[in-house]
């Protein structure tokens, strides 16, 4: 297989369905087994497919319904990583998420990981469709992650380790048959964000630095990967309960990301003037490189204009040629197993929406 370009495309997680929720509560309170669970989410995400092909989806996911929130479970299955109830949650805009954090607390490595079996029941599912993965960046683990600074004493040993582990990651998802994978991140969209860089200035930490480590990690990560693996990055102003976090256009990071990360392509939330205009776009020089725009949102129910829709890609397309660029929700449906504030019967129709006007678009 080679990079298909998927002009009609999502960032991956789905609202869970009630079922599903009952049987994580039932699990949570011990009136149901693990293996109980695992059926509940296997019945889930076989639907899930389904409903993604119906929507005439070509890369279809999982939902990320094994998951409770969509980076924490997969780190704290790396080595090293542990999670922790915290006394607080990530603060929204008028929303704050429940308690949890991960912790460094031993050296950062991979050693096999429950997600790539749960990736492989995927691929049993999709048929003639293609298995897409997301998995959290590299980044995130040290962007939402407290480092034991007796383990890391030195910060670059630990960058070191951190992407030695993700390319062990990476090595593992394609011995098991996926050759597109998703790598989610919000620390870019912060580093978009006047208010947010200065929160972390304040916290002691250097926005540029941290953009030239973060950048350096993923591509020591991604480098020397098969020809056919196809990788890209959604970057992310924050999710939950159809509420966000950051604001701002790309400009700050457009030139590091769009000129210097070797992936294939970028997921872009532009589904609100949060993102400001294209023209950060300017800074796509590979000729290689897909840019998804996120024209849709996927934080309520209503339809956009599909006229606007196609006049804004047209707009984008002034920076970066037609055939580079793809459409999709600005980002997933549920990044926690809360969910956004919309119904699943809207989410299906946003999807078949995408599918509908990126036909239209690029006949």
């Amino acid at each position: 297989m080679t990079k298909e370009i998927y002009r009609a495309d999502h960032v991956g997680s789905l609202l869970r369905p009630a079922e599903l929720k009952d049987a994580r509560r039932q699990f949570e309170s011990k009136e149901i087994t693990l293996e109980e669970l695992r059926e509940a989410e296997d019945k889930a995400i076989a639907h899930a497919v389904k409903k993604q092909k119906e929507a005439g989806l070509k890369a279809v996911t999982d939902g990320e319904y094994r998951r409770a929130w969509w980076h924490f479970d997969f780190l704290e299955g790396l080595q090293g990583v542990e999670g922790s109830d915290t006394g607080g949650g990530i603060a929204f805009k008028e929303r704050q998420t429940k308690s949890r954090a991960i912790k460094v607390t031993g050296k950062v490595d991979f050693d096999g990981h429950r997600e790539i079996d749960f990736f492989k029941y995927l691929q049993e599912q999709v048929g003639d469709a293609t298995a897409k993965y997301a998995i959290p960046s590299p980044s995130m683990l040290h962007f939402r992650g407290e480092i034991d600074k007796n383990v890391y004493p030195d910060e670059d040993e630990f960058f070191e380790d951190l992407a030695a582990a993700y390319k062990k990651v990476l090595q593992g998802f394609y011995d098991a048959g996926c050759r597109y994978l998703q790598l989610d991140d919000t620390s870019w969209g912060y580093f978009c964000s006047d208010e947010e860089r200065q929160k972390l200035i304040d916290k002691g930490q250097n926005p540029e630095y941290l953009k030239e480590k973060y950048l350096e990690v993923l591509n020591k990560a991604v480098d020397g990967r098969p020809d056919d693996f196809k990788i890209t990055m959604h970057i992310c102003r924050g999710n939950f309960r159809s509420t966000w976090i950051s604001s701002g256009g790309y400009e700050p990071v457009a030139e590091i990301l769009f000129g210097r990360l070797n992936i294939d392509g970028f997921f872009l939330e532009y589904d609100s003037d949060r993102a400001g205009g294209f023209e950060p776009l300017r800074h796509v020089s590979r000729k290689d490189l897909v840019i998804v725009l996120g024209l849709v949102t996927s934080k309520s129910g209503e339809l956009e204009n599909a006229e606007d829709i196609k006049a804004r890609i047209n707009e984008a397309a002034q920076f970066v040629p037609l055939d580079q660029l793809a459409l999709s929700p600005q980002c997933g449906f549920a990044s926690t197993e809360e969910g956004n504030v919309l119904t699943e019967e809207e989410q299906w129709e946003k999807l078949k929406y995408v599918v509908d006007i990126a036909a239209e678009v690029w006949q």
